[in-house]
């Protein structure tokens, strides 16, 4: 009697190859740019659109270029990064629009609160790398209302508005290579 083993592809990010960034208005007028600078996913699966897509962001990698700023969302009042290590999004459904773009839906965890978003994908496609590791890459974008997540802080500006806007605009250039089976 022969037994048969399933065994299913898994995509690992490649993170020299990847990056994860945010903007937000700041004083109404410009845009303050960001990235979380440690970061890992995963995708199961060969086909996309019925895989899982697991990500773990660590909140404390949070880099805008500016130190007091960066302590001032690591603590309690953005990111409590003392008390909530991780940022995650887990993916519900992976569907495609039409050819290479996609909307990924998912949860996203942030101080423990989650929520439900959805983020819009372009799938830049696959190939295999000099050594012979076969790569997929994505581009990913959406927006999100931080105060969904208890990232209220806020400072009224005396002409009227506000210093840092709700709105954040996320974005991601991501590589995954494929793990031998």
């Amino acid at each position: 009697m022969e037994t048969t083993t399933l065994t299913k592809t898994k995509w690992v990010l490649d993170p020299s190859h990847s990056e994860l960034t945010f903007k937000v208005k700041h004083l109404m007028i410009s845009n303050v740019k960001g990235e979380f600078r440690k970061f890992q996913a995963e995708i199961d699966g060969d086909d996309f659109t019925k895989s899982k897509v697991q990500v773990t962001i660590d909140a404390s990698s949070i880099y805008t270029n500016d130190d007091n700023r960066d302590g001032h969302l690591k603590a309690a009042d953005f990111f409590d990064v003392e008390n909530h290590k991780d940022i995650l999004f887990e993916s519900k459904s992976f569907k495609k629009v039409d050819d290479g773009t996609y909307k990924l839906n998912g949860t996203l965890t942030i101080k423990g609160i989650s929520k439900d978003i959805t983020l819009d994908v372009e799938f830049g496609g696959t190939n295999k790398d000099p050594w012979g590791n076969e790569k997929s890459a994505f581009a990913i974008s959406g927006k999100i209302n931080r105060k969904d997540w208890g990232l209220n802080w806020n400072a009224a500006l005396e002409t009227g508005g506000v210093l840092v806007s709700d709105e954040v605009r996320v974005s991601a250039e991501v590589q995954f290579v494929k793990q031998a089976s």
